[in-house]
This record gives structure tokens, sequence and C-alpha cells, in this order.
């Protein structure tokens, strides 16, 4: 839920998303709020048990296509599943996505964090290491300079997870499998944010020269961390304006009254502006779709 209150709760998103979309917003097993441990009988998580769970979600309340939006390891598995259940899947928004399996030192990393989750929780320790990743320093704040609210305002809610909750998603996170042949098998559209900051940076790029380039288009935002989310909420609305334009999902009286971007222009993906990405030759969707993020 940190990683969409900047987005959801600006006023230019609400008029872009909220007022065109019924949102479903899926959490894993145990980070809802006032969650309780869970037992240690219960079996581990995979990131395949993660992607069929969106599937069951979506049984649960009737769905049938939706628009998805991941934020980093959310994203990955929003990606998972939109390669198992192609059919389910009108398109995709990630924000600073992960797609390859974990490189030495993020294994490494992981694993110091799982200890230390293990034998603290969710400690002050755990929730900086957390933070390094989720912001920039900008945000993040100095000697000199105090923390932003949004930063504050993360740090609130990762003080209110069970470690051994997040432990489990981390564990299954730390495990996952490269994406990338199955990324050569997606159709449906992409629009992909990172910041240029993000330690997912890499895997974002990669990700989209391993997806067909007539359906995907890459916004990288200047001094933003992963979370876009938070940090630049602007920065997403203009590309998403025309995202979902190719969809007749959102379609604004005029060009000039779109959301104001804190992003430069010349940042945008060539891509993105094009026929095909844009999606202009796709038949209006009239129906109201679900967005699952």
């Amino acid at each position: 839920m940190s990683c969409f209150q900047g987005l959801f709760f600006c006023p230019e998103a609400a008029s872009l998303l909220l007022h065109n979309f019924c949102i479903y917003h899926i959490t894993p097993q145990g980070h809802e709020l006032g969650a309780a441990p869970i037992p240690s009988d219960v079996p581990e998580l995979s990131v395949d048990n993660l992607a069929d769970q969106v599937a069951d979600v979506l049984d649960f309340f009737g769905l049938g296509s939706v628009m998805c939006m991941g934020v980093t390891a959310g994203a990955y598995v929003l990606t998972l599943f939109a390669a198992k259940y192609r059919e389910r899947v009108l398109g995709l928004m990630l924000v600073s996505p992960l797609c390859k399996a974990p490189s030495w030192s993020e294994w490494l990393y992981n694993k110091v964090l799982l200890n230390l989750l293990y034998y603290c929780g969710t400690s002050g320790l755990v929730n900086e290491c957390f933070l390094q990743r989720y912001f920039s320093t900008e945000v993040r704040g100095s000697g000199q300079e105090p923390e932003s609210e949004i930063v504050q305002a993360c740090r609130s809610l990762l003080d209110q997870r069970q470690g051994v909750n997040v432990c489990r998603f981390l564990k299954a996170i730390n495990e996952r499998h490269d994406l990338t042949e199955a990324l050569k098998k997606l159709r449906c559209r992409t629009l992909i944010f990172v910041g240029e900051n993000s330690q997912f940076h890499a895997d974002a790029v990669h990700m989209t020269t391993k997806l067909d380039r007539r359906y995907c288009a890459l916004v990288e935002v200047q001094a933003c961390g992963s979370l876009v989310t938070e940090e630049q909420p602007h920065a997403m609305l203009i590309p998403m304006e025309y995202f979902l334009m190719g969809y007749g999902m959102y379609r604004p009286s005029q060009l000039e009254s779109s959301p104001r971007s804190t992003l430069n222009p010349f940042c945008i993906s060539p891509e993105l502006l094009s026929p095909e990405s844009m999606g202009v030759k796709l038949k209006p969707i009239k129906t109201r779709a679900s967005l699952i993020v």
C-alpha cells in the first residue's frame, strides 16, 4: 500500500485512474494492516504461488481481463502472471520492475536482510535498508536535511509489518527465476517507469530490450528512486494518459488540459509516442476496466 499512496491521492491521478477504473488492490498474505504472524507450518511461498494467487483473486471477484499496475517485486509478480495467463491481461504498467534472477550481490544482501528480519523483526536497521531501495537520497534526507513526509509515511507502514511475514515474501522474491524468455512471448502493451537512481534501473532497461518494441515503452524519471509513484507521481500522468487513450479508456477533452508533469518531455522514450505503442489501431473498449495493483 505504501507504494501507491502518492499516485492515487494526488488530484490529477484521481481524475485519470480512480474515475475511470474499478480498482482492486492485492497484498501478499500477511502484509495487510493488522495482520497476525503467519504460522510456521504454513507452506513457503514461491513467485509462481504469488502469480497464481492473482488469478485466484480475479476468479473470486469474477473478473475476466484486467489492466495491471505493480511496483518493483509486485511488478515482477504481475509480469509473471501476464506470462502465465496471457488472455487475462489487457496491459501492464510497471514501476522499477524486476525481471531477472537476483545477482549474487543482491542474493547475498537479501540473505543478510532475511537473517535480520528473523532475529530483529522490522527494526530500524532493516527498515533503513528497505528505504534505501525505495527512495532516492534527496527525499531520504541527511544530517542537514530532514527526510520527506513520504519517507516518514513509508517508515510508519514498515513498522507495522510482521517480520516473519515480510521474511516469507522476501525469501520468495530472492528465489525468483529469470523472465527473459517469457517476456518474448508477451503481447500485451507495457508501459515501464523507472527512476534514474533506482537500484532496479538495469532490470527495467533489460526488460524493455526483450519486449516487442511495438508494444512497449520506457519512461526514465530523472532524480528519482524506485518508487516513482511516491517521489514523482506527476511524472507518470502524461505517459499513462497517452497509454490509456490507446485503449479508449480515457480521453481528455483537450490535450492542453493534460495533468501537470515534472517529467521533461525529452526524457520520454520516443516509442511511447508512436502510433503502434499508443494502440490507436485497437478497437476502443467502452466498458470500465479493472485495474489490479
